[in-house]
Formats: C-alpha cells, structure tokens, sequence
C-alpha cells in the first residue's frame, strides 16, 4: 500500500510518518500493492484532526478523528479502518477482484459482527425544483436536517448540501466517469 502523507498546521516530523507508515502498514494484509491511502493530519487551535482515506478499485474507506493528540488519532483511525473492513469483508470481497482485496486475512473477532444485507426501510419522493446553493442551505436549515437534496440552478444538475461536524457546509456534486 502506498500512504501519501500531508500536514495543514502541523510539522510532519519522521517519527509521525514512521507511526503512521508502521500502523497503516497493518493493513496491508488487506489490500493488494495498488491501494492509496492518502492520510492528512491537522491542528486547529488544541484540536488535532486526523484523517484517512483508502482508494480501492472505486470503493473508498474512510476515518477521521479528533483528539488533543496526533499519535492518538493515528491509532483510533486505523481501529476504525480495520473495524470498517472487517464488518463489509464479505461485501468488499464481492464487489473488488481477488487481486485487490484479501480476505483470507481475516481474523474472526467476536466484537464486530459481519454486516447483513443492506435493507432500505423507508423511501421518500419529493419534487426538487432549480435553487441556488444558498437557497438549499436554507431550505436544508429550515427542515432541520443534516443534508439536501437539490436541482443546482446554475449546472441543473443534482447536487447535495450537508453540514459538517466543524459547522460549515459542504456541497457533493456528480462527476461522472
């Protein structure tokens, strides 16, 4: 597995990318030789955000934490990881080629129990009419929800809005390819 490596506010000192390198090398036992992992750490005020991102063949495992220490962040964030991998390997074996996901790996731990079949329990239709970016974030705030769903205006294409944890918003757009 290849682990890029980026720091915003913070010094990423050898010994750091040797922690990161040593517990991020655990999961090589899953992944083949071409999974990325692009890891980005960062320091806002008291605050050290770790987070982690592992590309596989389309599929995309992620983990960020929070906490008032970096090497700490490193270990929870590959327990989350493992912990992600462990509780879909039937599903991610299915869906990625032998090559690129090893499952014989795979230790049984009594703790995570292997998700069952994804099962949607409610549908819901709405007309989504053109809005601005704006307009769907207030739209999203006068629902109280945490994300919406709208006909961007401008691209008329569907986009999403969602409040982050750090209280801003973020916006998915469609990119196809």
């Amino acid at each position: 597995m290849r682990i890029i490596i980026s720091g915003k506010n913070i010094e990423v000192t050898d010994a750091l990318k040797e922690k990161i390198n040593k517990k991020l090398g655990k999961l090589d036992k899953y992944f083949g030789s071409n999974t990325e992992a692009n890891v980005t750490m960062s320091v806002e005020k008291n605050r050290h955000i770790f987070e982690v991102t592992v590309h596989l063949n389309g599929i995309v495992l992620r983990a960020e934490v929070e906490n008032n220490d970096m090497y700490a962040c490193v270990d929870k964030a590959v327990d989350i990881l493992e912990g992600q991998i462990r509780k879909n390997k039937t599903r991610l074996g299915k869906k990625l080629h032998a090559a690129a996901f090893k499952t014989d790996d795979f230790k049984y731990d009594a703790q995570v129990e292997e998700e069952r079949d994804f099962q949607v329990v409610r549908t819901k239709r709405f007309a989504i009419k053109p809005m601005t970016i704006e307009e769907a974030i207030l739209q999203m705030n006068l629902l109280g929800h945490q994300f919406f769903m709208f006909s961007n205006a401008k691209s008329k294409e569907v986009n999403v809005v969602y409040r982050r944890k750090d209280g801003n918003y973020g916006l998915i757009e469609p990119e196809f390819t």
